[in-house]
């Protein structure tokens, strides 16, 4: 489709936008929070009737909540509240292998399970992670009482990705799992190498299947690619697969696959030696089948993703972000893609143009956007958070490192910074309304920086918590870590325990 025809379908962007509402559970289920960020769609938006800018300001830190457990966290905790209880639990899942649910209240050990030996850094050809087992985001499926996750397992002759299902009454590993990644594929007649992908990114669930995004480690050794593995959770027999047809291209951002209930989004990396372009730097829209399309309202890149290839400045660091304007304006659904090239690009999800087919591409950032990102509504407009030092920041200072963008309809809409938020670290931040839109709170946390909880008022930017006292300051926070609005708390997972925010 070409830009004038896009340029059209503008038209019918509506004078109001607002974040797509897709993934909710059932009623029966509204209580928890059982993929990351809270739905499919990605948006980061938790619904919190009670938590308005007042009580905000009064957060402080729940001391007597202190549980503990083996291993390094990378991914969000999960909430789950079965059917007809009053209390929830955390489900946490660590480098070590170590998966445990814990009572949200009291904080008390409810089961734990280890699901093999973790991969030490020291058997790899490269990577970051010491040790490395379960780094992305499980996904719990509410109707069975399901926990699928992907857990990187050493064993003698080589590390495999094994995706268990456990069930969530005690942990115990379901039949007919855990399934070996690469044995699956390899009787498909497709290589996967196990011990060169990484699962860095949030599992996900639309359609009866679990889809697992893979990257390679920090260093980009072997021969990996990005990859996607869609698995039936009532049959791990039913597999289907799509990767880059280049090396490298891997999908690491830690919202993984995004979904609006029909497709399936996500963004890959830089990819090596590739003359023409070859599935990097780029947003792919595809089917539940993941069946390869290569049209161009299927996917998009940069017209000069082979600069971006060679300076390591990919769009897989960031998961696309779902936006849509109101159904009875008419307007067609929007994607944000954030890049390490410090690029904002605005997409038509109907078409995402192809190469160089983008709305809107600004520079937003001064440094490279690798976390997760937040959307929410303010008015007849979308704000958009990100961790990052903004380029248009009212006043730049070296400790801005959140920053808000505007999106305004229009033809075509525009893209501009809302406000500026000062703390020093690299957490991914979350928003919580009381309804969606009303009382909108950034929060964020200063991982591997000031390692403290943070909140701004979502519409102004105004402070409301700026990390607590002296003794508020966390442990173990690993940057793309976020709170986690949960059961009249927030949570927060890092390095063998959580912590707990009362309000």
């Amino acid at each position: 489709m070409n830009r004038r025809l896009n340029t059209i379908l503008l038209i019918r962007i509506g004078a109001l936008l607002q974040l797509m509402a897709l993934g909710v559970a059932g009623p029966s289920f509204a209580q928890s929070v059982t993929t990351y960020y809270g739905s499919i769609a990605r948006t980061g938006n938790f619904v919190v009737p009670g938590l308005t800018w007042d009580r905000a300001r009064r957060i402080h830190l729940d001391r007597s909540f202190a549980p503990r457990f083996s291993g390094h966290v990378y991914g969000q905790p999960l909430y789950w509240q079965p059917p007809g209880a009053t209390a929830g639990q955390l489900i946490v899942a660590t480098e070590s292998n170590t998966v445990q649910a814990i009572d949200a209240s009291s904080g008390r050990t409810i089961w734990t399970r280890t699901l093999g030996p973790p991969v030490a850094l020291s058997t790899q050809s490269c990577g970051n992670i010491d040790p490395l087992g379960i780094t992305g985001t499980p996904v719990i499926d509410a109707p069975t009482q399901t926990l699928y996750l992907d857990a990187m397992i050493a064993e003698p002759a080589a590390a495999r990705h094994l995706i268990f299902a456990l069930s969530l009454q005690n942990g115990a590993t379901l039949p007919g799992w855990p399934l070996d990644v690469m044995t699956a594929l390899a009787a498909r007649g497709e290589h996967f190498d196990a011990p060169d992908q990484n699962q860095r990114g949030a599992l996900t669930i639309v359609d009866g299947r679990v889809y697992i995004p893979y990257g390679g480690h920090f260093g980009d050794c072997g021969d990996y690619h990005g990859w996607v593995v869609g698995i039936g959770v009532n049959n791990p027999k039913d597999i289907v697969s799509w990767h880059t047809q280049a090396r490298g291209g891997g999908i690491w951002a830690p919202a993984g696959v995004a979904s609006d209930g029909r497709w399936l989004y996500f963004s890959t990396g830089n990819t090596f030696g590739a003359r023409r372009w070859s599935d990097g730097e780029a947003v792919f829209k595809l089917a539940p089948d993941l069946a390869r399309n290569g049209r161009p309202q299927y996917f998009f890149a940069p017209t000069n993703w082979r600069i971006l290839d060679a300076h390591d400045e990919d769009l897989g660091g960031v998961a696309p972000l779902l936006l849509r304007a109101p159904e009875n304006g008419g307007a067609q659904p929007l994607v944000l893609a954030l890049g390490k090239d410090r690029r904002a690009y605005l997409l038509n999800a109907d078409n995402l143009g192809g190469i160089g087919g983008q709305i809107v591409s600004e520079t937003v950032s001064t440094l490279r956007i690798i976390t997760a990102d937040a959307g929410y509504p303010v008015g007849g407009d979308v704000f958009v958070a990100f961790q990052g030092p903004g380029a248009d920041c009212p006043t730049p200072r070296r400790d801005s490192e959140l920053t808000v963008l505007r999106i305004r309809s229009g033809s075509p809409p525009t893209l501009a910074t809302a406000w500026c938020g000062a703390l020093v670290g690299r957490g991914s931040p979350v928003v919580t309304t009381t309804d969606g839109q009303s009382d909108p709170i950034v929060w964020i946390l200063g991982a591997e920086g000031d390692d403290r909880l943070h909140a701004f008022r979502g519409d102004t930017g105004e402070p409301l918590f700026d990390g607590g006292g002296p003794g508020d300051a966390m442990t173990g926070l690993h940057h793309f870590q976020n709170p986690l609005p949960a059961g009249g708390r927030l949570y927060i997972g890092a390095d063998d325990r959580l912590y707990a925010f009362s309000y």
